[in-house]
């Protein structure tokens, strides 16, 4: 990942976690679960009405996930 890109990430997983419930996980547990579900890329980590929202890559397709207060990930079109 290049640098700038990584500064991103890290500015925006920082905002999101000032925002993210208390009961809901860290980011870095977040960060951690999506990439042993096999994302990359992670980015634009956005609290929300829906749950935390964010865009990854998975099997070279980028998609859309939202992470619900319980940690459950799922893809959005």
């Amino acid at each position: 990942m290049q640098t700038g890109r990584l500064s991103h990430l890290i500015l925006a997983l920082t905002i999101a976690g000032a925002v993210m419930p208390a009961h809901a996980l860290t980011l870095d547990e977040l960060v951690a679960k999506l990439r042993a579900a096999g994302y990359a890329e992670i980015s634009e980590v956005k609290s929300t009405a829906e749950g935390t929202t964010a865009k990854a890559i998975k099997n070279g397709k980028p998609v859309r996930l939202v992470i619900d207060g319980s940690g459950q990930v799922k893809e959005r079109d």
